[in-house]
């Protein structure tokens, strides 16, 4: 059994842990899902003041169209299933290919709402030879609770997953 708790609160020791944790529990594993439910737990563990995190995952809208993100594993209370390109946080982290770091989720046009508590949002796009295929979601009832430091670790963490999701 894995015990993988945050050792330090300086943000760079925090995120080199979690991603030596997340490293750890995904190598040479080829399940995605089991990949990203493992990193949500991990998410989960290692980073205060939550309230959701996890994945949505590209794939087809149902009619077979232009793609859109699918909700994947998370730890939470459950959340929207699918959310086109462009649309809220998530949507734009996917269509720009950059991260969106929130400060205050009221205030981002278009945001969509699936957890009234949430009042600052992170998400980072996981790129995989330049395509978006999955972004990782994190929702805090906290607002401004996420930092660019965040931005940068969380990052990091889409970088190690890029081929293991």
């Amino acid at each position: 059994m894995y015990d993988f708790k945050p050792a330090a609160a300086d943000p760079a020791e925090l995120y080199r842990g979690l991603l030596g944790a997340a490293d750890a529990l995904t190598a040479g594993e080829p399940d995605a899902v089991a990949n990203m439910a493992n990193v949500a737990a991990l998410l989960w563990e290692f980073l205060p003041d939550l309230n959701w995190a996890g994945f949505y995952r590209v794939a087809s809208t149902k009619d077979g169209g232009a793609n859109e993100l699918v909700l994947g594993p998370f730890v939470g209370r459950p959340a929207c299933i699918r959310i086109p390109f462009g649309k809220g946080v998530c949507g734009a982290a996917a269509e720009s290919r950059a991260a969106q770091l929130v400060a205050d989720v009221h205030a981002f046009p278009g945001h969509i709402a699936c957890d009234a508590a949430s009042q600052s949002e992170l998400v980072v796009p996981v790129l995989r030879g330049g395509e978006v295929i999955a972004v990782i979601d994190l929702d805090s009832p906290s607002p401004a609770r996420f930092t660019e430091a965040d931005a940068d670790g969380i990052t990091a963490l889409a970088t190690l997953l890029s081929d293991r999701i």
